[in-house]
This record gives C-alpha cells, structure tokens and sequence, in this order.
C-alpha cells in the first residue's frame, strides 16, 4: 500500500473522529439548554449565579480589596459599558473602564449621599463625553446602618429607567453582603470574647488554689512541689496559648491531666478520675477549652461541696462521624430549671458550661449544643457531640500544622 493511501485514510480517521467530538459537544449544549428549561428559567439561573460569584467577594468589606472581583460579575448582571464599587469617594473597583470613567466615578460619590430619600439611584446625562462615545452614568448608594458609605456606578451610553431600578437593586444588594460580612465578623469576635471570658474565669479560682496546694508541698516534699510546679506551667501555657480556637481531644486531655495533677494535690484521695477513651477519636479537632472547662466544672460544683469527694469519669467515643466526649460526675448536682437558666445565659454560677454550650452552637449550630442530665444529689453527666469532618476543622488542622 502507498505512503500516499495512508496518509487519506489517516486524515479520513481524523476528520471522523473530530466529526464525532463536535458532535457529542453540540449535542452536550443542547442537553443542557433543555436542563434549564425555559427562557426565563436560564435568565433566573444566569442572574443567581452572577450573583452568587460576585457575593463572596463582599463579605469581607471593601477594605480589604475583594470589591474588584465582584465588580466583573455585577457588570455582566446590569450589562452596562463600565461598573464602578466606591468606599466613600475611593473607587474599589472598576471593570470595563479607563482612567476617564475613573475620575468620573470618584467625582460622582459624592453624590451618593445626596440621592433623593426614597430613590435607590440617580441618573445623569452624559457624565462622560470627552474623546469617547457619551456615556450615562446611574449611581446608587451603599448604605451600612442606614448611612450611604459608598455607590455602585454604572456607565452605559443610553441608560434607560430599566438600568436605573436594576443599579438600585444591586446597590441594595452589596449593602446586605456588606451587613451579613459585619454580622459574620461580630459573630467571631464574640467568640473570641467568650474564649477570653473563659480563659479568665479559669484564671483566678484556679490559680490561687493550684498555688495554695504546690506551697503546701514546698516543705514537706520538694520533689512533689517541683512537679507541679511543671504541671502548672504546662495548664497555664496552653490554657492562655495564641495559636487558634481549635486543638485536638489529645491535647485537651492533656491539659485536663495537667488540671486534675493540680487538683489532686488539694483533694488527695478525695477525687478519683476515670478515663474512657477510643484511640480513634485522640486526633479529632475541637473547639479549643471546649472540654477541661467540663472537668473544672465538676469538680468545683460537683465535689468540692462534699466532704467525702467523689469520682469523675471522662468518656470520648466514636460515634461513626462524630466524636462523642462526655463528663459525669456523682456529685450534688443541679436543679435542671437551674441548668436551662445557665444555658441561656441568666446565672452567675456555671459559667463554664454556658460559655462551652454558647461556642459549640457558633461554630456548628444550635443542635450540637451541650446536653446535661442532672439533678438535686444525683450528680451530673454533660456530652458534647463534635462532627469528624468540617470546614473548621480543615482550618484548624492546617493551623495545628
């Protein structure tokens, strides 16, 4: 057979295998097409879709320069020429337009706060004409609290009455990711507040009593008092670490050995501990002081009112994707009345478990809060369900690293 043959039916292969791939392409876009239904089903999926890229890039405020991603997205949504995102009279962000439309946003910011009251945007007539085609411009302010802060600009070379309502709406729009991006940094600064309230309660009872008891040993067994020594220095670094608001069972439970050392040396035989734990749950990631704050609470509310003492059982387990960690105490116990008014953060004493429940819930909802079995003389048992695998939990693990 001639090279001349080979070289046809090579290029025939050829030309019916990108046939076929063009084929199966087109007829993929069509398929598609029809998953999204009618005319107006696609419009809504294309404008949710724009929206939900460009959101994502607000939640962090204008500071800290996101704004210019969402900016793209926003313009495909209104289709105008140019889109403009001021903080005040800066402008954040710009796409679609020059050094021209630049100047002509950040001239126009300051007429944000001077919209109508009642309008969602402003129209001005040919705001660019100079060495270019005229352009409109709508400018709709960005409110936070109810004060404009900013505007979203938009430029396109005839804007009619649909672009000034849309330019509002998207206003309105970046004001609520701007206030949801607050409401997220406020929830996270609470529970930082809340850890160092707990890092504090933890700070005064416990120290004065863990000074008290290494003072005790000083003279009678230096060795003892030496050691801890080593144990208090242990809780309190990692009680007062800056390293995250995560850690891992192991390294809590370390800490609580540290605690219950210390606690012994007050109690002697008084206080007896048992440890229940399944290896497999040793890595799994916490919220810091999540745990030992717990054990103090059983100790200081459970047994230190008896004379004889009492025992403390710790009990971590896999529950298939979560990690179930409890502490029971046989105690005097709490009414449960009593328990829901701490829970809700309207008593003075358990402030730990409030503290505990309250940060459990922000980091992964309402129903992985703290649940508490008790009553009047017969102790207390207090279980905590964490989920294994979590977006915190990634963050933190990175972190630990």
């Amino acid at each position: 057979m001639s090279e001349s043959v080979l070289m046809i039916g090579a290029a025939g292969i050829l030309l019916g295998v990108a046939i076929a791939a063009a084929f199966a392409v087109a007829r993929r876009l069509v398929r598609g097409s029809r998953e999204l239904g009618t005319d107006a089903e696609r419009a809504t999926y294309t404008t949710l879709h724009l929206a939900s890229r460009a959101a994502g890039h607000l939640r962090g405020g204008f500071e800290v320069g996101d704004a210019a991603k969402a900016a793209r997205p926003l313009r495909t949504l209104l289709g105008c020429e140019a889109l403009a995102i001021t903080n005040g009279a800066l402008v954040v962000a710009l796409d679609g337009g020059d050094d021209t439309v630049r100047a002509e946003a950040e001239r126009l910011a300051a007429t944000a706060s001077a919209v109508t009251p009642g309008r969602r945007a402003a129209l001005f007539r040919d705001a660019i004409g100079s060495g270019r085609t005229h352009l409109d411009a709508v400018v709709a302010p960005v409110t936070r609290g109810g004060v404009a802060s900013g505007s979203v600009i938009a430029f396109a070379p005839r804007a009619r009455a649909g672009l000034v309502r849309a330019t509002g709406e998207v206003a309105d729009w970046v004001s609520a990711q701007l206030e949801l991006g607050e409401l997220d940094a406020s929830r996270t600064a609470l529970a930082e507040l809340e850890l160092r309230a707990l890092r504090a309660q933890i700070s005064p009872h416990f120290i004065y009593n863990a000074l008290n008891a290494i003072a005790s040993f000083i003279n009678t067994d230096p060795a003892k008092a030496r050691e801890l020594v080593l144990e208090f220095a242990d809780f309190t670094r990692y009680s007062f670490r800056r390293q995250g608001d995560f850690t891992t069972v192991a390294e809590e439970l370390r800490s609580i050995h540290s605690y219950l050392q210390l606690e012994r040396a007050r109690f002697g035989e008084r206080l007896a501990v048992t440890l229940k734990i399944a290896p497999e749950v040793l890595s799994t990631v916490i919220p810091f002081l999540s745990v030992q704050p717990l054990v103090e609470n059983a100790v200081r509310h459970g047994l230190e009112a008896r004379e004889t003492g009492g025992h403390i059982t710790i009990s971590a387990n896999d529950a298939g994707g979560f990690a179930e960690i409890s502490v029971e105490d046989d105690g005097v116990g709490i009414d449960p009345a009593v328990v829901a008014e701490v829970l809700a953060g309207g008593a003075r004493e358990h402030v730990g478990l409030h503290n505990v429940d309250a940060r459990l819930r922000q980091v992964y909802g309402d129903e992985y809060g703290l649940v508490v079995e008790t009553n009047v003389g017969s102790g207390m048992l207090v279980r905590m369900r964490v989920p294994k695998s979590q977006p915190h939990h990634e963050l933190a693990m990175g972190a630990l690293r």
